[in-house]
Order: structure tokens, then sequence, then C-alpha cells
């Protein structure tokens, strides 16, 4: 009755980059989304959304924080932190409803200017209202 169970193909782990074949989203963006619900979030209204970029040097930061502000999003240029070097970091924020339009659609943006400019895409972040 209490035995160990067999695992099967569905209990294999995740990967969180993988795309979910019903939505096109992420499985590390779903999980932010269910942390949201969680929360207790209605994700049919507007919250504030921040994107995390960190990039090589200040120039490229500089330049990226201009071209998502074509974007509709505010972005802050943050100096990189003590040990960390070459990792300029840009914050992106921008009001939305987090719609799985909205979050591939920006993901995708995102990981695009993280890899044209030699940096990193850390994620997302979202309110709960």
């Amino acid at each position: 009755m209490f035995g160990k169970r067999r695992l099967t193909d569905d209990d294999a782990p995740v990967d969180p980059n993988e795309r979910s074949p019903q939505l096109g989203l992420r499985y590390k963006d779903l999980a932010v989304l269910g942390q949201l619900m969680n929360a207790g979030a209605d994700l049919s209204q507007p919250r504030e959304v921040v994107y995390y970029l960190y990039l090589p040097c200040e120039d490229v930061a500089r330049s990226v924080q201009a071209e998502v502000h074509g974007k509709g999003f505010e972005a802050e240029v943050r100096e990189p932190r003590e040990g960390f070097a070459g990792q300029w970091a840009v914050a992106c924020k921008r009001r939305a409803v987090v719609t799985p339009d909205f979050v591939r659609e920006a993901d995708d943006m995102f990981q695009t200017l993280a890899d044209r400019h030699k940096g990193e895409f850390d994620g997302w972040e979202a309110s709960v209202k």
C-alpha cells in the first residue's frame, strides 16, 4: 500500500526553458503565472511587470535601455554588483495584462536582446495587484 511508486514518462523532470505545447509558453513562465494566481492575482487586470537583463558593458546596457523604451518599457540601468564585473543590469518595467501572448512575446524579445548583445535574460516578475 505504501510501497515505492514507479516513475513513468509523466514523472520525468521538465526543462523550465522548454515550451508547453498548448500555450507556447516556457514552463518557467507558467510557474510565474501560477505563483501569481496562488497569491490571489486576477490575471485579467494590468499590473507592473519587470524583466531583467544582464549585459557585458555600460554602452550595451544603455543601447538596450533605449531600444526597450521604444517598445513601451521604462528601463533602468544598474552598475554591476561587487564581484560581478561585466554584468550591467537593465530592469525593464511596464504595466500590462500578463496574457499568454504578452508573456510569450516579451520573453522572446528579451531573450533575443540578450542573445544579440552577448548578455543574459534572467526572467521576469510581476506585482500581484
